[in-house]
């Protein structure tokens, strides 16, 4: 059974190969990461945990019982009890309700460990399944996402109002 798990320094090769695995698949409803993006992974996986570490943002990971990342959980701009969402998971388990099933998890998490009242999420207007997620977890559209929001493509926020 998949395990969502806090992210941490020993997940750095698991989440590089799922990065890669999967670049083809995320490029086709996200912004691709670019090059440098895997040229510079260490520096930047080492800032992540950085920003982990001073409270500003909780990333996850769902982990295979193999060890592999079959997706990626974060909570980030935490503040004042808010905080945003991004997630993708690996295309070999999508549709099957793997992410919903995981937004929803961290949704717990975000209340009982971090404190949070509400998380927003912003995602295209072509990106139907991240929509159906969104909505399937229990968030609603709140108003558009703009370009600067969503790599140059227009799009909805969503907010999700926590419960303890």
């Amino acid at each position: 059974m998949p395990e969502l798990q806090r992210l941490h320094a020993g997940h750095a090769p698991a989440v590089l190969a799922f990065e890669l695995a999967n670049r083809t698949y995320f490029a086709a409803s996200v912004p691709d990461r670019g090059d440098e993006f895997f040229d510079r992974f260490t520096d930047a996986y080492d800032a992540l945990l950085a920003e982990q570490e001073a409270g500003t943002c909780a990333f996850h990971v769902l982990v295979a019982e193999d060890g592999s990342v079959l997706g990626r959980f974060n909570l980030y701009d935490v503040e004042d009890g808010t905080a945003g969402l991004g997630y993708r998971v690996a295309e070999q388990v999508a549709g099957r309700g793997v992410a919903t099933a995981t937004v929803r998890e961290l949704c717990r998490i975000a209340t009982a460990r971090h404190g949070l009242r509400t998380l927003r999420a912003a995602t295209s207007h072509e990106n139907a399944a991240s929509r159906r997620v969104l909505t399937k977890a229990g968030f609603v559209p709140v108003g558009p996402a703009g370009p600067d929001d969503l790599g140059g493509k227009p799009g909805t926020w969503y907010q999700c109002d926590l419960r303890p």
